[in-house]
């Protein structure tokens, strides 16, 4: 999963949204840093990120994009599987997306002093670039990959992530629809917040 289905996934408890949203930012050093809820935010990434790796709507996305993307493709799926929270936001939220954005915002930037050095030194550009909209619709989505594509120091081809939706948008919307409400069980299974 990306930022917007971590920052959803996260127990409406701050705490714990901001462990599970750093997560990919720490540093081992820096995990002793944390603990409480936060730690649990930390734990409830890593069991997001499993489940959402061995989730056979999440494999059978991977075989279709492996064409295009070889490797790279539970990277891509990821991407995608924002990209779906965000279309179908109103069937799993109680208030907009753009609302939801703004509120996650209003906690990191108040929240800053406690995030790690490598996050707390991008987070003012991520904002500015409304990370947690990047795949909210295809122009956001288009742009969004081809910064990545630009970052990467592989031959990544992210960009062309946005023909695999629309070559296959009924068929991921299937997939979507069988993997978002699991994951949404497991984590009210696994949290302990909720």
């Amino acid at each position: 999963m990306n930022y917007l289905a971590h920052c959803f996934l996260s127990c409406t408890n701050e705490d714990v949204l901001l462990g599970n949203f750093m997560t990919d930012f720490l540093r081992r050093d820096e995990i002793n840093n944390y603990s409480g809820e936060i730690m649990e935010g930390i734990h409830l990434h890593r069991v997001i990120d499993s489940y959402t790796d061995t989730h056979p709507a999440s494999l059978a996305l991977r075989a279709m994009l492996r064409p295009r993307h070889a490797k790279y493709a539970p990277v891509v799926v990821d991407l995608i599987w924002d990209h779906y929270l965000s279309i179908n936001w109103d069937d799993y939220a109680g208030s907009s997306l753009n609302d939801f954005a703004q509120l996650i915002y209003e906690i990191l930037l108040d929240r800053r002093s406690e995030l790690p050095v490598k996050l707390n030194m991008r987070l003012d550009e991520m904002i500015a670039n409304d990370f947690l909209m990047a795949y909210s619709n295809e122009n956001r989505m288009l742009s969004s990959l081809r910064w990545m594509d630009r970052r990467a120091r592989f031959n990544s081809n992210f960009e062309s992530a946005l023909l695999d939706v629309r070559e296959n948008r009924d068929k991921i919307q299937v997939l979507f629809n069988a993997f978002f409400p699991d994951i949404i069980k497991h984590v009210e299974q696994s949290c302990a917040c909720l």
